[in-house]
């Protein structure tokens, strides 16, 4: 480790002297007795500069090496941060012990004429006159750090008021200090950027992972049912939601698989963190809604009532398809937010209906009504729940997946006497093919199979 490390160093060295050695030939008017001294410490601030890990660090380095390398009383960087903001605790001083109180002074008043909060560039005058009335016997010189065209921050000289005009070799040594401080805070605040990136990302994985886990991990047995479920969310946070849920959770069991059952389906509208927090609250309140056994249509109505002030605030609004399913007498009742409506397959007579009942999203209206359906299921008949992600998914032409063309694959699948796990599978390859593997969704998609065996 310690060769790699004294190799890279050689290295930098090597390429920070072959720069520091193009720079002096730009000028011949570098070619004087002062030029070892300044390749020496360009050399050395070049090579800490690629090393540095605090800026204030590196900063006060600057303020440090100025007093060498260019004629002053003292100076003092003001650094902008990532926002534009006045980076208080990073402004440096250089001087003697009789400046070492006066960084202190810039920024209390910095603070008292409220410079620190929403900055703007033309407010730099107020801190300058500062300067100027706080240091009379200075003549001030003012810099401003730039990074491809954005401010990011100022450097001050102030310089005994009988000292002379600045030579062309003293101007290009300002001039490298203040490249060097543009680059190193243009560089600490991208690393500052990435790291808010990285911390973010990591927060929204974890998100992500406790969303995936308040789907079900499972389908349930109910007596005579074969099911499969699947969320392919288009982000790592997704708005849609499927559950299956006990009526009467404390049952035993085997008397838990033949008791009712209810099996939703839904979407909040939008994708990402807030569609994905506005569908973990919907869960918890839909779920305490199903332990009071009550018809589909007053779950809904009461879960519209419920969650419309909070999606009101949020601007967003959910479908959902509500359903209960009784394997004792093998009916289905359920009541629709607006939802895609569900395919049934009626094996006896070979062609697909749709479950379909009126009612609106949930968030809109305050006292929105929901109707009851209730159809009667028989073996081998089977009920597809999706999300509008399936349908709208599109390939490299812009052409959408579909409902028509779902329809169609539905029918064929439930033809060939799959399971729902094949059924479901088969279905998504098929959008793969048609939108293609790397051609990423373009919302939450999501499929319930649901077969009486």
């Amino acid at each position: 480790m310690n060769e790699r490390f004294f190799e890279k160093s050689k290295n930098q060295k090597l390429l920070i002297d072959k720069f520091n050695e193009e720079f002096v030939k730009k000028d011949e008017t570098f070619l004087n007795s002062d030029n070892n001294k300044f390749i020496e410490i360009s050399s050395s601030l070049a090579y800490y500069s690629s090393l540095f890990t605090s800026l204030k660090r590196f900063l006060e380095y600057v303020s440090l090496v100025s007093k060498y390398l260019i004629n002053q009383e003292f100076s003092l960087i003001i650094p902008l941060d990532e926002n534009g903001e006045i980076w208080l605790d990073h402004i440096s001083l250089s001087g003697n012990a009789t400046h070492k109180d006066y960084i202190s002074e810039v920024r209390h008043f910095i603070v008292r004429s409220n410079l620190s909060n929403k900055f703007r560039i033309k407010n730099i005058t107020t801190l300058e006159k500062f300067l100027k009335r706080s240091n009379p016997l200075n003549k001030l010189i003012s810099y401003q750090i730039k990074s491809r065209g954005k401010c990011r921050g100022f450097f001050y000289v102030f310089h005994d008021n009988l000292s002379k005009k600045n030579s062309f070799l003293e101007e290009r040594k300002v001039s490298f200090l203040i490249d060097t401080l543009a680059m190193a805070i243009e560089n600490y605040s991208l690393s500052v950027e990435n790291k808010r990136h990285e911390n973010t990302d990591r927060e929204i994985s974890s998100g992500a992972e406790i969303q995936s886990r308040l789907l079900p991990d499972f389908c349930p047995k109910i007596f005579g049912v074969n099911l499969a479920a699947h969320c392919r969310p288009a982000l790592q946070l997704g708005g849609d939601y499927f559950d299956f849920m006990s009526i009467k959770p404390n049952l035993v069991e085997k008397r838990r698989q033949k008791g009712r059952w209810a099996l939703v389906i839904g979407d909040v509208m939008g994708k990402g963190v807030p569609a994905g927090l506005l569908m973990t609250m919907l869960r918890g309140m839909l779920r305490a809604e199903v332990l009071t056994g009550l018809p589909p249509d007053r779950i809904l109505h009461d879960l519209n009532q419920l969650a419309i002030y909070d999606l009101d605030q949020s601007h967003r609004f959910v479908t959902l398809f509500y359903s209960d399913y009784d394997p004792r007498t093998q009916k289905l009742r359920y009541a629709n937010a607006a939802h895609k409506l569900p395919f049934l397959w009626k094996h006896k007579e070979q062609k697909i209906a749709k479950l379909d009942a009126e009612g609106f999203v949930i968030g809109l209206q305050k006292d929105a009504e929901y109707t009851c359906g209730e159809v009667q299921l028989n073996n081998l008949d089977i009920i597809l729940y999706y999300t509008d992600g399936i349908t709208e998914a599109t390939n490299n032409l812009g052409e959408r997946f579909g409902e028509k063309n779902l329809k169609l694959i539905f029918s064929e699948l439930c033809k060939k006497n799959l399971s729902s796990q094949e059924i479901l599978n088969q279905i998504f390859k098929k959008l793969d093919d048609f939108s293609g593997k790397k051609n990423q969704l373009d919302d939450d998609a999501s499929i319930v199979i649901f077969k009486l065996e």
